[in-house]
């Protein structure tokens, strides 16, 4: 075989890196189960949409138009699992392949360097184009009923690979790098949520009508950046439709760009993947471990050097496991950069939404609409940190065998599980704090009447959803928010703690803890939510306390009261605002309870569960 050809087979097709993991990947049950749970979830939304749509004898017209729906609802879900099971399974290649020990073995083999950065990349990959793949027949069965075009198939199929493309290329950049380890798997995942987030919310703000009062609108700089808003430049373009330069002048990065934004999307990902893949390539034998000297901005705060065999001595409190969590776990430059800046940006972001709606830049629904996206998005990033670091507080002492030694001092299980917690919800607590000072800041300067602002703060003659009624009066977000925010969000952070814990006890390693913590937090809290949206629209002053239940839906009655608790506005506004507090305080007091039920049950298992999965990994 010639030389060049055995180079060119020995990139890809006969990559050993690529083929182990493909081989040993396949034999996975966890794997068996995603692509599973995913054909079934992808099968189950397009059944419940034929059903919604296809009712009785229907005509050409109407048969098309059911497709059509169809198509919209399964393509949105298929780039929504892409975006979600892309980081899950290339979280081996930060949290295995980014450990050093195991690319020091992969340096010495003759694989070069870009068939090691190759073979990582796509072997990975592999997974989520066999899912795309295998979903393709049910994208094919709603061209029989007309209106979906192959090529919208064929496109709507590009945003999903390009997107997994780009995740996959960003993972194994930080692998490559050797700036992440297990603990950055769950930050990794965090910074996709809230990337799609900001650059969704930062399209909608910025969104400009065709016409006056029209309907349909323009992409924006920031449709190019979303894989979501590109696809829905595709599926609804004739409300959301690219600019159209015919008879004017523009360069082609401006037209390429706001008229072709979903084949701009596919560029990008494809050039920042290959960009991403080149510099790996090139920094796969530079970066080494630097010990000895402590460089400058480690010093900055106080850390010693990287991989020192000593440092200063700690006080250390009553309980050590609790130390432990809250004080040593973030003693990095990397959790003291995030933890913090987290906490600046924050404030930063909220001082100059109120800065822009003081100055009138921001009308009452953009001041709405903006705070519910960044009070929302830094909540979901508050309880996806807290699911993370308790899903991998045990688990991890298990894999690198610290378990076995902390079992052999004389602490017991109950003020084990009871530092770890308080550690943890301690370490959080800057990071609660986020939220908590936006919405106080909020509250401070509406209950100031917006500081003499033009046009005040209050709404006037607001409609009531599903009513009549108006209110003569209302503050554009309610200032009680800044009350029953914190009486909820911090025993709901401490909730999902000790149920992150108690998965950590019960798996064997990080990435099944976190999967399964994330997954049951979000399973009762999505039934609750609805639950309280279904009770807060219809139940009075008792849906008001109801729609407590977590802190989405109590921010959400607090920024749009008239739409989510409507009945009780009706009957009397005064009260209903009370009973949002109240409320608050109820749920918060039952989130206390059950954290101490979890304590005493975990507290009983414990040396059962740890002995049965001694020696496992």
């Amino acid at each position: 075989m010639p030389a060049i050809l055995n180079w060119i087979l020995r990139l890809l097709p006969t990559n050993p890196i690529c083929m182990r993991l493909v081989e040993g990947g396949s034999r996975r049950m966890r794997h068996l189960y995603v692509r599973s749970g995913y054909l079934a979830v992808m099968i189950v939304v397009l059944l419940f949409a034929l059903l919604g749509n296809v009712t009785g004898a229907l005509s050409l017209r109407e048969l098309a138009s059911a497709g059509a729906n169809m198509f919209r609802s399964v393509s949105y879900l298929q780039v929504g699992l892409i975006c979600l099971l892309t980081p899950v399974f290339m979280a081996g290649a930060i949290a295995q392949e980014a450990n050093p020990r195991t690319w020091d073995i992969l340096l010495t083999t003759p694989l070069n360097n870009l068939q090691i950065v190759l073979g990582n990349l796509f072997g990975r990959l592999f997974f989520i184009l066999a899912l795309l793949f295998s979903s393709l027949p049910l994208f094919v069965t709603t061209q029989y009923f007309g209106g979906v075009p192959g090529e919208s198939i064929f496109s709507s199929y590009a945003i999903a690979g390009c997107s997994a493309l780009l995740v996959a290329a960003v993972a194994v950049t930080l692998s490559v790098t050797r700036t992440a380890g297990q603990r950055a798997v769950f930050l990794f995942y965090v910074c996709v949520v809230l990337y799609l987030a900001l650059t969704y919310g930062a399209d909608l703000r910025f969104r400009q009508p065709i016409g006056p009062g029209g309907n349909v609108f323009q992409t924006t700089f920031f449709t190019p950046l979303n894989p979501f808003l590109a696809l829905k430049v595709l599926l609804d373009s004739n409300r959301y439709a690219p600019h159209d330069f015919t008879g004017r002048e523009a360069s082609w990065v401006i037209s390429m760009w706001l008229a072709r934004p979903i084949a701009t999307f596919c560029w990008l990902c494809a050039g920042v993947s290959v960009f991403l893949a080149l510099f790996s390539t090139l920094r796969l034998r530079v970066i080494g471990a630097k010990t000895g000297s402590v460089p400058w901005y480690r010093k900055m705060f106080g850390l010693g050097a990287r991989g020192a065999s000593e440092r200063p001595a700690r006080k250390v409190g009553r309980n050590p496991i609790a130390w432990r969590e809250s004080v040593a776990r973030g003693k990095t430059l990397t959790a003291i950069l995030a933890r913090w800046g987290f906490v600046a940006a924050g404030v930063a972001v909220a001082l100059t939404i109120m800065g822009l709606f003081h100055i009138g830049t921001l009308i009452f629904a953009d001041l709405r609409l903006t705070v519910a996206t960044v009070v929302g998005a830094e909540m979901v990033i508050v309880a996806l940190t807290a699911l993370n670091m308790s899903a991998t507080a045990v688990a991890r002492e298990r894999e690198d065998g610290t378990l076995d030694i902390i079992l052999t001092t004389p602490i017991q299980p109950g003020p084990y599980i009871k530092g770890k917690h308080r550690g943890l919800f301690q370490y959080l607590i800057p990071m609660m704090l986020v939220p908590m000072i936006t919405m106080a800041i909020v509250a401070i300067y509406i209950m100031c009447d917006g500081f003499g602002r033009q046009g005040g703060v209050h709404l006037t003659n607001v409609p009531i959803k599903n009513s009549t009624s108006v209110i003569p009066e209302l503050p554009v977000i309610l200032p009680e928010g800044a009350i029953a925010l914190p009486l909820v969000l911090a025993p709901f952070v401490a909730f999902c703690v000790m149920v992150g814990l108690h998965w950590s006890i019960k798996s064997k390693g990080t990435i099944g803890s976190v999967i399964a913590a994330v997954g049951i937090v979000v399973a009762v809290t999505g039934v609750l939510s609805l639950c309280g949206v279904a009770s807060g629209g219809s139940m009075s002053l008792l849906g008001a306390v109801l729609n407590a239940v977590s802190p989405i839906n109590l921010l959400f009655s607090i920024v749009k009261p008239e739409d989510i608790i409507h009945d009780a506005l009706e009957d009397n506004v005064a009260a209903a605002r009370v009973a949002s507090v109240v409320g608050a305080a109820i749920w918060a007091f039952l989130y206390a309870l059950l954290c101490y039920l979890m304590h005493t049950n975990m507290k009983r298992n414990f040396m059962m569960t740890v002995r049965r999965l001694a020696g496992t990994n």
